[in-house]
């Protein structure tokens, strides 16, 4: 096995700066926060919001996930509570008194700096990487920037806002392509295009969410890299039944194919974790996070996209990175809710 890779702890993220709570262990394991009693965590962490669902497209996997880290967390003992986000967040927290926020918002207004910058000026502590992070991440055009600044290969890519501009974009490239929102996650509107003639209709799907990224497609194997708390854990590969990885294989598919670690050569598979680091301090990221990977016909591992609040739900990547490296949803979600207390203590 791999052994697990630790970050750098120097963040770029001006909104917190943190450090590292989890710790390497043996034969490649990482040990989670150390498992306090019960009476402990609720005295450690008050009252916590899991702030869920919200009004993005993703807004169906945002419930799943929360309802999961809900569970796990009142299983360790945590005193946590649902909270649906909606436009009077803060309000809500402020009225329920609630000492932090456990963010699994998926997409768009709670993935991309919006609910962070109003949690800034609320002063409520929250998990997850801060404002300039969160939307650099979830603008994909400007993370393959950032990836590409740092050293990192990353496929050709072009921003698009017209259907002219996507076939130009197209051809400039060469097909095959990707097409997709810039700034969606759960493969909302992605489309694969072999031939010229579905440039157009993959372009309007796309479109209905903002902005378009026309990027090269990659055809070899899909691999991600979970970091959580500093570390990143075991690589997982995954491989779907349908054409791709997408919407249904993601979260409901029984039949999507994952393995951990991947069928790579230890070589690639260190390199793809030092990747990972590398564009997770160049973004900012903070706390935990997903960078997810493409190999070319060559094997060459290019950066496709930073989640900054993954999918948490039974058939998520992060539990199962988790999980290869020894420990349970429960340990994963409370390391994940203790970087909080090691922001407020850097901060005071």
């Amino acid at each position: 096995m791999v052994n697990v890779t630790r970050i750098n702890k120097t963040r770029p993220d001006a909104s917190r700066s943190t450090k590292s709570r989890a710790v390497e262990a043996g034969s490649g394991e990482v040990a989670m926060v150390t498992r306090p009693t019960q009476t402990t965590l609720r005295k450690r962490f008050g009252r916590v919001a899991v702030v869920y669902g919200g009004w993005s497209a993703e807004r169906e996997i945002s419930l799943m996930s929360g309802q999961c880290v809900f569970d796990a967390l009142v299983a360790a003992g945590v005193d946590a509570h649902l909270v649906d986000a909606d436009k009077n967040l803060i309000a809500e927290l402020r009225a329920r008194e609630f000492d932090r926020a456990f963010l699994i918002l998926h997409g768009r207004g709670g993935e991309d700096g919006c609910v962070q910058g109003a949690l800034e000026l609320a002063e409520i502590p929250y998990t997850g990487s801060g404002v300039m992070a969160s939307a650099l991440s979830m603008d994909k055009h400007r993370a393959k920037l950032l990836a590409t600044a740092a050293g990192v290969k990353t496929p050709e890519a072009y921003c698009v806002t017209t259907l002219v501009e996507a076939n130009s974009a197209a051809q400039a490239i060469g097909l095959p392509v990707v097409i997709k929102p810039t700034e969606e996650g759960s493969s909302i509107g992605v489309s694969l295009v072999h031939e010229q003639a579905d440039i157009d209709s993959a372009f309007i799907v796309a479109s209905k969410h903002g902005k378009v990224l026309v990027e090269k497609l990659m055809t070899g194997m899909e691999v991600t890299a979970a970091v959580v708390a500093g570390v990143v854990l075991p690589l997982i590969s995954m491989r779907a039944e349908s054409t791709f990885y997408d919407y249904h294989a993601k979260y409901f598919a029984d039949d999507t194919h994952y393995e951990c670690p991947p069928k790579l050569d230890v070589a690639t598979q260190e390199r793809i974790q030092q990747d990972a680091l590398t564009i997770f301090n160049a973004l900012g990221c903070r706390h935990w996070g997903r960078v997810d990977f493409m190999l070319d016909d060559h094997g060459e591992p290019h950066f496709i996209e930073c989640n900054t609040a993954p999918g948490m739900t039974t058939h998520s990547l992060v539990p199962m990175a988790a999980k290869a490296s020894g420990s349970s949803f429960s340990e994963l979600v409370t390391t994940i809710l203790s970087e909080t207390l090691v922001d407020v203590e850097l901060d005071s």
